[in-house]
């Protein structure tokens, strides 16, 4: 196995992080038992990666096809899933299918979605682009779609047959695309790894310069971390799995105010990391020695530590409420109360809620 090549089986299916994908044609031979790939990508990655995606099946019995949807969180919806189940059924797809999934996390979201419903399950394969979907959001089988009230608030849990993360792919990123998926990798190393925040504080300059060794090792990382979480808690049963949505709840309270689209998901999510640390804050769960070096941590990587301007305490407990750790409308949040460590913190007062936010205005 060369160094580029690391394959991962916390889970019962394996990740794959390598380099050079378009040389690797064996990769999908051992990973695609159907005939038929079906690759659902949206208009900005076509541009990029189709072409050559569907050049390494050229001299292969594998037939490809591909969906074109388009760029965005605010087509993640339920007339999206329509849209490509019609045009499956249209071109009178069977079982015996495999979707490719190609892109970041709204294409890996919508593409599990659909194969998790298509004449009731078909395989997929997610091949994510995005520094954010390949630590995080194509790890761990969570597959859906957006409402208007809520994020995420239409899904189900359905594993992909494999995952094949290309490094590559990090190159063509957009600055601020690879800024917004540092979000959750730091996430990662607050709520479960001391070690890697403090790896981060010494390497992030190298991860923003996408030096290989860091970034392989950053990526590695995440995904080792994730698929641990994941293979003891996959459908969040113990709240375990629940810890990593970490700063989720009123990062998603930002997406859905947004209207999904004017703030990319690692940007939200990097208010959110803050807010909830200031709430531990003032809870006195963690010192503010440490989650001074959280903050500190999240600027350098290029994120936000505000919310929207427009946006006012009463808007993000609107939609808090909804968010599926609450129960009997109580807001519950995942707290860090060290570096490394965290936990779910019940029924958080609004009171502190609302000065954590003002804090941070």
């Amino acid at each position: 196995m060369t160094k580029y090549c690391i394959t991962i089986n916390d889970v019962n299916y394996p990740v794959k992080i390598i380099k050079n994908l378009y040389h690797k044609i064996n990769i999908f031979k051992q990973l695609i038992s159907t005939k038929q790939i079906i690759i659902i990508t949206n208009k900005t990655i076509k541009t990029f990666y189709l072409k050559t995606i569907k050049n390494i099946f050229k001299n292969t019995v594998i037939k490809i096809d591909s969906i074109i949807i388009p760029d965005g969180e605010k087509y993640k919806n339920l007339s999206i899933i329509n849209n490509i189940i019609t045009k499956l059924l249209k071109k009178k797809y069977t079982k015996n299918i495999t979707l490719l999934a190609l892109g970041g996390g709204v294409i890996g979201d919508i593409t599990g979605f659909v194969a998790s419903i298509y004449k009731r399950g078909v395989q997929f394969i997610q091949v994510p682009t995005t520094l954010l979907s390949q630590v995080d959001s194509s790890i761990g089988g969570k597959v859906g779609v957006n409402h208007i009230l809520g994020k995420n608030m239409i899904g189900t849990f359905y594993k992909p047959t494999s995952v094949i993360i290309n490094l590559d792919f990090l190159k063509t990123l957009p600055k601020r695309e690879l800024y917004s998926g540092f979000a959750e990798v730091i996430k990662y190393s607050i709520i479960l790894d001391k070690a890697f925040f403090n790896w981060l504080e010494n390497n992030i300059n190298l991860l923003l310069q996408l030096n290989k060794e860091a970034i392989e090792y950053c990526v590695y990382k995440c995904c080792k971390l994730k698929l641990k979480i994941v293979s003891i808690d996959e459908k969040e049963k113990k709240s375990l799995r629940t810890l990593l949505n970490f700063g989720h709840t009123f990062g998603h309270a930002i997406e859905t105010y947004m209207c999904y689209g004017t703030w990319l998901h690692g940007e939200a999510i990097s208010v959110g990391i803050a807010i909830a640390t200031k709430i531990s804050e003032l809870k006195k769960q963690i010192t503010s020695k440490e989650a001074n070096r959280i903050i500190t941590l999240l600027k350098q990587a290029h994120l936000p530590i505000k919310g929207p301007f427009e946006m006012k305490p009463n808007h993000y407990i609107t939609y808090m409420i909804n968010d599926k750790k609450n129960i009997n409308n109580k807001i519950n949040l995942i707290l860090p109360i060290s570096i490394g460590k965290s936990i779910i913190y019940q029924n958080i007062d609004i009171k502190t809620i609302t000065l954590a936010i003002s804090y941070l205005k």
